[in-house]
C-alpha cells in the first residue's frame, strides 16, 4: 500500500478512555490540551522522534476526548488534586487547560464495574449491576456511537486506562469467538469489565489499546474477533518505569554471558493504582507481567521476584529499587543496584498519546488484528515473545520505514 495516497492528518480522531477520570487519563488529556495551547512540548513522545514521526499520524491538537468512568469526581478536580499533591501539572499549565477539562468531563459516561474488584468503592457510579452482560455491552457500544456521531468523529480509538482488575478464574472458556459469544449470551458474570469494553469496541470496528494488566483483549475470543473483523488492537500493561529499565538492562547480562543469580525488585507508589494493587487478586496480573520480562530474557535466572507496596504519602510518585546479584568470570559474585523515581502519570501519558496515534494509523491503512510493532510499549505484548527493548524498538522502526 502506498501510504502517500492517504492523509490521516485530515481525519477527526476521537479518543475514548476507559477510566477517563483516573490519573493516567487525566494527565494524558492535560498533556494533549497543553500541547495544543502551546504550554508544553512533546518530550517523552516516541511519535515525535524519527523515524516514527515521518508516519502520517493524527495531530495531537485535533484529538477529541471522551470516556467511561465509575469515579464521580470531575476531571478538573482530579487535575487540581494532582497539581496540589504532585505539582504535575503545574498551576500555569492547569490554568491553560481548565476550560478544556470541564468540557471534556461532560463527555464522560458512567461505566460498568463488572469484576473490577478493589477498584470499586462505595462512591462509585456504575451501569446497573442487574443488567444482563449483553445489555451492558450494548450500552457501552451506544456510548461509543453517540460520542462519535455528536462530535463528527471519523475514527474512534478506545484505550483502557482503568485500574487493574482481578484475572478471570477460567480464562480458557473465552479462548475462541464462539466461547466468548456463548459466555456473553449466557450472562456469564465472570467476564471482567475490560473484556466487555474491548468486545464493544472491536465488534463496532473501533481500534482498541489495553494500557493495563487487565484481561481485555488478551483472551482468544477477542483476538479472533479482531482478526476476523480486521480491527487493530494491542496490549498489555504499559511499560513505563522499572520494567522499561529491566527490558533494556537484562539483555546486557545475557549478551555478556553473565549469570544473574537473583534480581529483586521492590516498587512503592501512592496513587489509586497503588491502593488497588494492595488487593492480591488485582495485583496478580501486574506482578506476572513485570516478572515475565526477566524470565524471557534470562531463562536461567536463579531468583526473580517483584513486590508492589502502597505508600500513601507518595501520591502519584513511584520509586523502584532493584538489586541484581550476578556471577562473572572465575565464579566472581558481583552486584548492581538502581533506583527509579518518577511521576507515574507523567511517564504514562505520552505513551497513551503515542499509542492512539499509531493505532489510528494502522486502522487508516488497513493493518488489522494484533499490532506487533507496538510491542515496545508493553510489559506483556500480546503475540510478541521477545522482551528485549532494543529489538522491540526495531519492530516499530521497521514498520515506520515501510513505504515512506
Amino acid at each position: 500500500m502506498n501510504r502517500s495516497d492517504h492523509r490521516l492528518a485530515g481525519d477527526r480522531t476521537g479518543v475514548w478512555l476507559v477510566g477517563a477520570r483516573g490519573n493516567v487519563a487525566t494527565m494524558s488529556i492535560v498533556g494533549a490540551r497543553a500541547i495544543a495551547a502551546g504550554k508544553t512540548d512533546t518530550t517523552g513522545m516516541v511519535t515525535k522522534r524519527e523515524p516514527v514521526s515521518s508516519l502520517d499520524l493524527p495531530p495531537i491538537e485535533g484529538l477529541v476526548f471522551g470516556g467511561h468512568d465509575i469515579d464521580p469526581e470531575s476531571l478538573v478536580t482530579q487535575a487540581e488534586l494532582q497539581c496540589d499533591r504532585n505539582d504535575v501539572p503545574d498551576e500555569t499549565t492547569l490554568a491553560a487547560v481548565r476550560d478544556d477539562l470541564a468540557a471534556i468531563d461532560d463527555r464522560i459516561e458512567v461505566g460498568t464495574a463488572v469484576n473490577c474488584g478493589a477498584a470499586v468503592t462505595e462512591e462509585s457510579e456504575r451501569i446497573d449491576d442487574s443488567l444482563a452482560i449483553r445489555d451492558v455491552i450494548e450500552q457501552i457500544r451506544d456510548d461509543y456511537e453517540t460520542f462519535r456521531n455528536h462530535h463528527g468523529i471519523d475514527r474512534l480509538v478506545v484505550v483502557n486506562v482503568a485500574s487493574t482488575e482481578p484475572e478471570p478464574t477460567e480464562p480458557e472458556r473465552y479462548d475462541d469467538r464462539d466461547g466468548l459469544e456463548r459466555a456473553i449470551d449466557e450472562n456469564d458474570r465472570e467476564l471482567p469489565a475490560s473484556v466487555l469494553y474491548a468486545y464493544a469496541a472491536i465488534d463496532s470496528g473501533h481500534p482498541f489499546v489495553n494500557f493495563t494488566p487487565s484481561t481485555a483483549n488478551a483472551v482468544g475470543g477477542i483476538r479472533d474477533l479482531a482478526a476476523t473483523e480486521s480491527v487493530p488492537h494491542m496490549g498489555r500493561d504499559a511499560k513505563t518505569g522499572e520494567t522499561l529499565v529491566k527490558s533494556a538492562l537484562a539483555p546486557m547480562f545475557a549478551g555478556r554471558n553473565l549469570q544473574v543469580l537473583s534480581w529483586e525488585g521492590h516498587n512503592i507508589l501512592g496513587n489509586k493504582d497503588g491502593l488497588v494493587l494492595e488487593d492480591d487478586a488485582n495485583a496478580a496480573g501486574k506482578l506476572a507481567s513485570k516478572g515475565d520480562v526477566l524470565d524471557s530474557i534470562l531463562p536461567e535466572i536463579g531468583h526473580n521476584r517483584v513486590r508492589i507496596d502502597y505508600t500513601p504519602s507518595l501520591a502519584d510518585w513511584k520509586t523502584a529499587w532493584d538489586y541484581i546479584h550476578f556471577e562473572g568470570f572465575l565464579e566472581t559474585e558481583m552486584t548492581m543496584q538502581f533506583t527509579w523515581e518518577g511521576s507515574d502519570s507523567a511517564l504514562a501519558a505520552p505513551l497513551v498519546l503515542d499509542l492512539v496515534r499509531l493505532i489510528a494509523h494502522a486502522d487508516r491503512y488497513g493493518d488489522g488484528g494484533l499490532q506487533p510493532q507496538l510491542a515496545s510499549f508493553f510489559k506483556a505484548p500480546i503475540g510478541v515473545d521477545d522482551h528485549d527493548f532494543s529489538r522491540q524498538l526495531d519492530l516499530l522502526y521497521d514498520y515506520a520505514r515501510q513505504d515512506r
